[in-house]
C-alpha cells in the first residue's frame, strides 16, 4: 500500500532523480500452490483461466509471469500452480507484484535454493520489468518480500536501499482507526496509466510532470516524519496535498466519480485521501478525522462504495507447508 512519494519508483524517474517513497503491507494476502504432481506430464496452470502445456513447451505459456520465471528457472518437469487472492487485480495494491514474489518463494522452496527477502524483491523486479516489460516501479516487490512499513530509497542506478519505520504501538494503532478504505466499483489496467505516465518523466527534464513528481517525492518525507510522529491531522493534510498534486500527472489519475467520492468524503470527515496505486480506481484511502469514521463510512456506502477493514501486516511473504 503505498503512502507517500508514489510513482518516483518508476524507472523514468529515479534514473534521474532518484526515489523516495513510504510504503505498507496490510493483512489482505496472496496465496499460491505449487505441487509436483506424482502422476501427470504437464505443467498445468490454475488463475483466473486454466492452462496446460508439456514441459518441453514452456515458452508457449500465455501467463507472462509464469512463463518468464519458469524459464528462468529451467523448469522442464510437470507441475501445478494456483492461485488466489483477497484483494482482486486491477485495484491498485499490487496483486501480480504480489504473485510474482510468492512464485518465486514458492520454486526456491520446491528446488531447495534460498533467497533472502531483499534478493526475492529484486529478481521479481528483474522478471516483471526487464523480462515481461511492465511499465511498473519497485515498491510493491519489495512490500511484499519485506512486510511492514518502509521507507524504499533507489538510487539512479536502480539500488534499492530500505529503511524500516520503527513506531510505537500506540501510534500504530492510530494510524490504523484513523484510516478507512473503500472499495469502488471502477477497475483499471495500471499499465496503461503508469505507461502513460512514464513517457510523461521522459520528455523534458523541467515538464510539468517532472515538477509534480518532485513535489510529490517533497511531500512523501514529510508523510513518512507525520507518521513517525503520530501526528494523523498533519498526515491527512498531506495525504490531500499529494492527491491534488498526483492528478496533474496524468488525466487518467481521476474522473468524475472519483472527484464525487473524493469530495463526498472531505464533506464526511476526511482530511484527505487517494486512489491506491496507479489511481484510476480500485481502491480508495482516506485520513478521517477523529470521531468522524462512521460518518464517513455511511456517506460512502451510500453511494456504492464498500468498506474493507484492515490492519498493517509485519511479516512479509512466507512458505506455508500444508
Amino acid at each position: 500500500m503505498p503512502l507517500g512519494g508514489g510513482g518516483t519508483d518508476l524507472p523514468a524517474y529515479y534514473k534521474n532523480w532518484e526515489c523516495q517513497l513510504l510504503t505498507a503491507t496490510i493483512n489482505k494476502f496472496m496465496y499460491v500452490s505449487i505441487n509436483k504432481p506424482i502422476a501427470g506430464n504437464a505443467i498445468k496452470l490454475y488463475y483466473k483461466y486454466t492452462e496446460s502445456v508439456d514441459p518441453s513447451a514452456v515458452g508457449s505459456i500465455k501467463h507472462d509471469i509464469i512463463r518468464e520465471t519458469l524459464k528462468l528457472y529451467y523448469v522442464d518437469f510437470p507441475l501445478e500452480i494456483g492461485s488466489m487472492a483477497e484483494i482482486d487485480a486491477q485495484t491498485g495494491m499490487g496483486s501480480s507484484s504480489a504473485f510474482t514474489v510468492a512464485l518465486l518463494a514458492g520454486l526456491n522452496a520446491l528446488k531447495h535454493i534460498y533467497f533472502s527477502p531483499m534478493e526475492l524483491a529484486e529478481l521479481a523486479c528483474h522478471i516483471e520489468m526487464d523480462l515481461v516489460g511492465k511499465p511498473i516501479g519497485k515498491q510493491d516487490q519489495y512490500a511484499t518480500a519485506l512486510g511492514g512499513i518502509n521507507q524504499l530509497n533507489i538510487d539512479k542506478k536502480g539500488k534499492v536501499t530500505v529503511n524500516p519505520l520503527i513506531l510505537s504501538d500506540d501510534v500504530i494503532l492510530e494510524i490504523e482507526n484513523r484510516l478507512v478504505m473503500f472499495v469502488t466499483p471502477i477497475t483499471r489496467d495500471a499499465n496503461v496509466i503508469l505507461g502513460e505516465q512514464s513517457q510523461k518523466i521522459s520528455s523534458g527534464a523541467n515538464n510539468e510532470t517532472n515538477l509534480c513528481m518532485h513535489e510529490i517525492k517533497r511531500i512523501g518525507i514529510q508523510i513518512k516524519d507525520a507518521l513517525i510522529s503520530g501526528d494523523m491531522d498533519l498526515f491527512g493534510n498531506l495525504l490531500n496535498e499529494h492527491w491534488i498534486t498526483k492528478k496533474k500527472v496524468s488525466k487518467e489519475m481521476s474522473n468524475v466519480f472519483i472527484d464525487r467520492w473524493y469530495d463526498l468524503a472531505m464533506a464526511n470527515g476526511a482530511l484527505g485521501g487517494k486512489i491506491m496505486g496507479a489511481g484510476g480506481g480500485g481502491l480508495f484511502l482516506f485520513c478521517v478525522e477523529n470521531g468522524k469514521r462512521k460518518q464517513l463510512r455511511k456517506a460512502m456506502e451510500a453511494e456504492g462504495l464498500k468498506n474493507m477493514d484492515f490492519r498493517f501486516e509485519f511479516n512479509g511473504v512466507k512458505i506455508l507447508n500444508l
